[in-house]
């Protein structure tokens, strides 16, 4: 099971600093980032929305390259599909990510990215202690945005179950005004998340929810110790970096990020929130506080109060 590969070279002898894309960037970051994580799990005011049960459902979001020892785990609508890509080529099934069709980065028949689920618990426990272990976060409320525009508005992959069986079932039960016959508004996709009896719903929905679920319910980072947390909005510094720490910064580089793409964008936030009540919003932010806290995002005031 094994693969071969090499040694991780590098990993931990980054003491200094060092430049990416012409910027020097301070290791120093990414420790507080795993310091932030520990301490907020620490807090017995937020245990209900900082851990969750290393499930199935966990470790069918981490996908494991064995030939380089590591674990990814996958956050929906924060660039994952270009570390899914990178992956892909580690792993060999590609010799370079252009190479790979976009019909093939999400088929997990063919994308020969195996899931931390597919092995047996003692194969599970010895990748989580000993692999490299990484995952992505971005604003909370700015990625619920990305997924209501992706998956309810444009739906690029063309996934018509999204528009025809989870939409109708939120408005069914969320819309306030019963006339109102428009497709799914944000507002209504707000109030269903914000429900604290969303999970009846969820349940309906199957893996779909993963495009919107907390961070903590997808990668569980109270319980597993991740090596590296990146930033979106830091991902021009971030990828280098984990790709370095990785030990594969030799074999393998992260597409290149379009310039903007990745800053957090506050006009956009108050666009979408606009008209929609601060009830709706607080209760919310009341299921993602822990994703907020757990990585520094800052409590959205403007949209708030």
């Amino acid at each position: 099971m094994e693969g071969s590969g090499c040694p991780r070279a590098g990993r931990n002898e980054l003491t200094g600093n060092m430049l990416a894309g012409g910027r020097l960037v301070q290791p120093l970051v990414y420790m507080q980032r795993l310091e932030l994580v520990r301490n907020v799990c620490r807090e017995d005011t937020l245990r209900n929305l900082s851990h969750t049960a290393v499930s199935k459902f966990v470790l069918d979001r981490i996908f494991v390259c064995d030939k380089h020892e590591i674990l990814f785990c996958q956050t929906p609508k924060v660039g994952n599909t270009q570390w899914k890509k990178v992956l892909i080529v580690l792993n060999g099934a590609f010799p370079s990510i252009e190479e790979i069709p976009e019909s093939v980065v999400h088929d997990h028949e063919k994308n020969g990215l195996p899931r931390l689920s597919s092995f047996s618990d003692a194969e599970i426990q010895k990748r989580l202690k000993t692999y490299f272990k990484f995952f992505i976060v971005r604003d909370p409320f700015e990625r619920l945005i990305s997924a209501f525009k992706d998956k309810f508005v444009h739906n690029p992959r063309f996934e018509p179950w999204y528009r025809h069986e989870i939409a109708p079932g939120i408005i069914r039960k969320y819309r306030r005004n019963r006339t109102e016959t428009r497709g799914i508004q944000f507002e209504d996709f707000v109030r269903y998340l914000g429900d604290p009896n969303h999970r009846w719903l969820d349940l309906q929905f199957g893996d779909h929810i993963i495009h919107w679920v907390t961070y903590v319910e997808l990668c569980a980072p109270c319980e597993i110790k991740y090596s590296v947390i990146g930033h979106h909005e830091t991902l021009e510094d971030d990828a280098p970096y984990i790709l370095k720490e990785a030990g594969i910064d030799h074999l393998v580089s992260y597409p290149t990020i379009p310039p903007g793409i990745t800053a957090y964008n506050r006009t956009k936030v108050e666009h979408y929130f606009l008209g929609i009540s601060k009830r709706d919003i607080r209760r919310l932010y009341a299921r993602f506080e822990g994703d907020f806290k757990l990585f520094g995002y800052q409590k959205p005031d403007f949209l708030l109060n």
